[in-house]
């Protein structure tokens, strides 16, 4: 079901939307619970904000996440130029990279992940899904198992979330957005 939280999110998608734009998007919707997450595969794709990380993992092939149970996550899909989508072991990506490499060598990566496949793959789930309360809501948030990470999401509707990474040490919000992918 569409409604105001969908447009708004169509009209910050068009651009480049402010930190304080987006904040003011995500404490509007609803919180959405674990249980109405765990569906499977969902497609990522960022908010741009201007965030340093902008740009960086739709660059190198960030396809999204999959939500098997609330002990079974793949927190990072990834997807070669050849289309097949696997499970990343988060550890495994030189995240600290992000924000100071240039956006075209992440394309260059994305290029090499047929070939990096076998280094970066796992077949378990690297988070979990657990209620939490942030800004005043509670709802489902993604806790990565040996990352100091946690993604917070709200609804916009049905089939689309909006998250929030909070990541120890960075200093501006990392917004992105979830698809459910329908089979």
């Amino acid at each position: 079901m569409a409604g105001a939280g969908t447009a708004r999110l169509a009209e910050l998608s068009a651009g480049r939307a402010t930190v304080e734009q987006a904040w003011q998007l995500y404490d509007s919707l609803p919180a959405v619970a674990v249980s109405e997450i765990i569906t499977g595969r969902w497609t990522g794709a960022e908010l741009d904000t201007g965030h340093p990380w902008a740009g960086v993992l739709v660059e190198s092939g960030w396809y999204g996440k999959q939500f098997d149970s609330p002990d079974e996550v793949q927190p990072l899909l990834f997807a070669g130029p050849d289309g097949q989508v696997f499970g990343v072991d988060p550890r495994r990506v030189p995240l600290g990279l992000a924000g100071w490499f240039p956006t075209a060598g992440f394309r260059a990566a994305r290029r090499m992940l047929p070939a990096l496949r076998p280094l970066l793959r796992t077949g378990r789930g690297r988070a979990r899904l657990r209620d939490i309360e942030y800004r005043g809501k509670v709802g489902a948030a993604m806790i990565y198992d040996h990352l100091p990470i946690i993604d917070i999401f709200r609804r916009v509707d049905d089939d689309t979330l909006l998250g929030v990474m909070d990541m120890r040490g960075m200093d501006d919000p990392y917004f992105f957005v979830l698809r459910r992918e329908r089979a």
